[in-house]
């Protein structure tokens, strides 16, 4: 039974086992690498994508479940690098290995939609379930503020 969903703005239908994580149906089935598996249980945030612009982890969301939903991949954020959040990654030098990036990202601009002009609190907070090996929090912090300013919020910072 194929299953229909948006993603990146455009209709996909896949004829895939219903329990099958959207993750793998990303990676696998749709050739979207972007997306990273981390952990598996939806513990370190690599997976995270939007689902009808919620911030979810797709490596324990089955495909079964965005039948008819909007689904945004770190691909479906803009073609070339240009979202407001992506280029403060790059200022800011945020990402050292990378392999958690496009989840940061995404939990970011889950963030930002909700809270344009969030706090340090806010940032931490919602970033809470990303992990980075590396470390890069200070910046990934830093970036959502320069984010939040690039769009129009003016980002407070307790630093």
């Amino acid at each position: 039974m194929a299953i229909s969903f948006t993603l990146n703005g455009k209709s996909q239908s896949v004829d895939v086992s219903p329990d099958m994580p959207l993750l793998w149906v990303l990676r696998d089935t749709l050739n979207m690498t972007g997306t990273k598996f981390g952990c598996g249980m939806a513990l370190c945030g690599a997976c995270t994508v939007h689902i009808n612009g919620e911030a979810t982890r797709s490596c324990i969301t089955p495909v079964s479940s965005v039948a008819g939903k909007k689904v945004t991949t770190i691909e479906g954020l803009s073609a070339d690098g240009s979202h407001p959040v992506q280029q403060a990654w790059m200022e800011e030098d945020v990402p050292q290995c990378g392999y958690c990036q496009s989840g940061q990202i995404m939990s970011a601009v889950a963030l930002l939609s909700k809270k344009p002009n969030p706090t340090d609190a806010d940032i931490d907070d919602a970033m809470s379930g990303n992990i980075c090996r590396c470390g890069t929090y200070q910046r990934i912090r830093k970036a959502i503020h320069r984010a939040a300013s690039m769009q129009g919020g003016k980002a407070h910072s307790a630093a």
